[in-house]
């Protein structure tokens, strides 16, 4: 059987994807190889997900065309000056090595066309963000092959390579300031006598159905913050509180706190 993507690297990202390509049935295990230097980690990967893994990089750009680049920033340039990788033309390369540029890769590879993803780690549960940009001489077929592959663990939109680092802030650092608004929802429900544990649940399925609703209707969230008050409601009272304590101000700062930081980590 044909073997249509690999993966250099296998962190949580990177199992991530391989496990949302299996449970979506975009390709099944054969197809799938992978590798990684450590024997513990090639023994895990392959038990964990039935796939075929190798010690090097160089063995798995034999066996296909389509690589999945999920390495650490800085085992980069070793990758390709010291273990000697070499990638042509034929090569799709989806990159998800966090704040190196498309520029930057193909100064390693300059025949390989290079597609640069933003991924968020809700991908570990199949509903991750993810952000792509392709580089020169990627197709419309190549990048239909990325989206396949993302859309597998979440959902994932096309974007400028400049707006990554918007994308960084917007989906990829925005799941810690979702989970600080649950952590204070349920702080909430325990103070009036409802258990941690059950208002945790109940903050967290209150944020996926809201989640749901903005996704699968054509309403505004403004639309349907005025659905869900009736005046001199409850809901009403809320929003107020949070109007007057500058909610969105607040969130708009955060994220352009961690945009302003992932540019900075792209120039240094």
């Amino acid at each position: 059987m044909t073997v249509k993507i690999g993966f250099i690297g296998t962190g949580r990202m990177a199992s991530a994807m391989i496990g949302g390509i299996l449970s979506d049935g975009l390709y099944v295990k054969e197809e799938i190889i992978g590798c990684a230097p450590s024997e513990n980690t090639r023994s895990r990967i392959s038990s964990e997900f039935g796939i075929k893994m190798y010690k090097t990089a160089a063995e798995v750009a034999k066996l296909t065309d389509f690589l999945v680049l999920g390495i650490k920033p800085v085992q980069v340039k070793p990758l390709f000056t010291e273990e000697g990788l070499e990638l042509g033309a034929k090569h799709l390369v989806l990159s998800i090595v966090a704040g190196v540029k498309i520029a930057t890769l193909m100064g390693y590879v300059p025949d390989a066309k290079i597609v640069r993803v933003m991924p968020n780690h809700c991908c570990l549960v199949g509903e991750g963000a993810a952000g792509y940009s392709g580089g020169p001489g990627v197709t419309d077929n190549d990048l239909m092959k990325v989206k396949s592959v993302l859309n597998s663990s979440g959902l994932a939109v096309e974007v400028d390579e400049e707006d990554l680092d918007a994308v960084t802030g917007l989906s990829g650092s925005s799941p810690a300031f979702m989970y600080m608004i649950l952590d204070a929802m349920a702080d909430a429900g325990e103070m009036y006598g409802i258990s941690r544990d059950k208002s945790l649940k109940l903050a967290a399925q209150s944020m996926l159905g809201a989640a749901k609703m903005v996704l699968s209707t054509d309403r505004t969230p403004d639309e349907l913050v005025d659905n869900v008050c009736s005046p001199g409601g409850t809901t009403i009272e809320g929003v107020r509180v949070l109007r007057e304590a500058g909610l969105k101000n607040i969130m708009i700062d955060a994220i352009k706190a961690s945009i302003e930081r992932s540019i900075e980590m792209s120039e240094e």
